[in-house]
């Protein structure tokens, strides 16, 4: 066992240590998830990870399954949430995407959307944010 904060954290509480950024991750993507639900999508997955990246929520809208990247940003200053999702972060959650496809054996209509979080609590959900086929 590594000696160091986290560990010692973890062996006398039980509890497994979160770093803050990872915990805003998570108040962030239950925000989206809420968010989300109050206009009418339900969650099927939450936090698919495969080797080829990571799906933060799967959710249907009607008969579409939308994949939903949330992203948190304490401020615009280093450029906004949206702005974040490079063609690479892309090309990760198609490749993800696909996985999960194949692993639960889905063929329905797809779209990918993008849930962005500011610092003060705004929200802005982007639909069909990108698509795999740029």
């Amino acid at each position: 066992m590594k000696n160091d904060k986290s560990s010692l954290l973890t062996l006398l509480t039980g509890i497994p240590f979160r770093a803050p950024h990872l915990l805003r991750g998570d108040d962030a993507e239950e925000k989206a998830r809420k968010f989300l639900r109050n206009k009418g999508l339900v969650l099927v997955h939450r936090n698919f990870r495969c080797k080829q990246g990571e799906l933060d929520l799967v959710m249907k809208d009607g008969r579409t399954l939308v994949i939903v990247e949330v992203r948190f940003r304490q401020s615009n200053r280093h450029g906004s949430a949206l702005e974040s999702i490079t063609r690479a972060k892309q090309s990760r959650i198609i490749a993800a995407t696909q996985v999960y496809l194949s692993k639960q054996k889905l063929d329905c209509p797809l779209r990918f959307d993008v849930v962005a979080i500011s610092g003060d609590g705004g929200i802005e959900w982007i639909t069909n944010a990108f698509s795999s086929q740029n």
